[in-house]
């Protein structure tokens, strides 16, 4: 059984025993989470697709740990002018370990 959740505009396909990494969530480690943006459910080979969410489906998990991404460097340089500007970047992102897909 799985299910294609949204959250912070993008879409995960999670099950069960699964651990996810989303953009940032408020709530600490040990948290219970609760996704309730279900674009989908499978289970036992049949599908319900939602419009845009499927009703009366959620999906529970529960945070593992806050953490941050990796550093991206932005740089821009115009030629010949002694211009140059860089700038770097973390995005802040949350783990989540999935328990438990409700139908």
């Amino acid at each position: 059984m799985f299910a294609v959740i949204k959250t912070g505009g993008k879409q995960y396909r999670v099950a069960a025993d699964e651990q996810i990494t989303v953009m940032s969530l408020a709530g600490a480690a040990g948290e219970a989470v609760t996704f309730s943006d279900v674009l989908m459910v499978e289970k036992d080979g049949a599908a319900q697709i939602g419009a845009p969410f499927v009703a009366g489906a959620s999906v529970k998990g529960e945070i593992v740990e806050q953490a941050r991404g990796p550093k991206v460097i932005s740089f821009k340089k115009r030629r010949r002018k002694n211009s140059k500007r860089k700038r770097g970047h973390r995005q802040d992102l949350t783990i989540v370990r999935i328990t438990e897909v409700v139908a």
